[in-house]
């Protein structure tokens, strides 16, 4: 699906996020790559799962058509440096809900453009009949976990020894979920304006 574009203004950075467009899949098919060598909180080292320019085209045109799909980039000066997915499933059972994905640049952590792709997907979810919000999280990135919960994510699950990093160890996965009007039913407000970045 395709939203309205967002200009964002962060510690003295302006950056964009507005829907992945077909002509982003060379940059998003590099950026992707940078960014798996960048931080172990990713599922791939650096070249794996690569996905190259026509790949992402097609997911691209498939995240544009589909109502239960969303694929936004956050731009700097016509620069992608982030994105986020959220993918929806075609079975019935599972239509109520999506799978949520979010990678940064590490150059540009601490803007929240981690946290102002989180807040248009939910803003998309909650307008478009989406029930459920679903992601996994690495246990060490607590800065992520911390915002999940802020914007209404409950923890449903852990995954134990989930991955092993580079230095042998096996970590857990937690799994967390977002229900439509969740805070509304509990009587308490989700606040946008302030909060941990990613």
């Amino acid at each position: 699906m395709i939203v309205k574009e967002q200009e964002f203004h962060i510690n003295g950075l302006t950056y964009t996020i507005r829907s992945a467009a077909e002509k982003d899949a060379d940059q998003l098919s590099k950026i992707r790559v940078q960014i798996d060598g960048e931080t172990e909180n990713m599922d791939r080292d650096a070249g794996e799962g690569f996905i190259d320019n026509l790949g992402f085209q097609k997911i691209i045109k498939t995240d544009s058509e589909e109502t239960k799909n969303l694929f936004l980039v956050a731009e700097v000066h016509n620069r992608i440096v982030g994105f986020s997915r959220c993918e929806g499933s075609k079975f019935k059972r599972l239509s109520h809900k999506v799978e949520f994905g979010v990678c940064i640049l590490k150059e540009f952590w601490g803007y929240r453009m981690g946290k102002s792709l989180l807040q248009q997907s939910i803003k998309w979810a909650d307008e478009n009949a989406v029930n459920k919000i679903s992601l996994q999280v690495l246990e060490t990135n607590e800065k992520a976990i911390h915002l999940y919960k802020k914007l209404g994510f409950e923890v449903e699950g852990i995954l134990k020894n989930d991955k092993r990093l580079s230095d042998g160890k096996y970590y857990n996965t937690v799994l967390m979920g977002r229900f439509t009007n969740t805070f509304h039913e509990r009587g308490e407000e989700v606040c946008f304006t302030e909060g941990s970045t990613m």
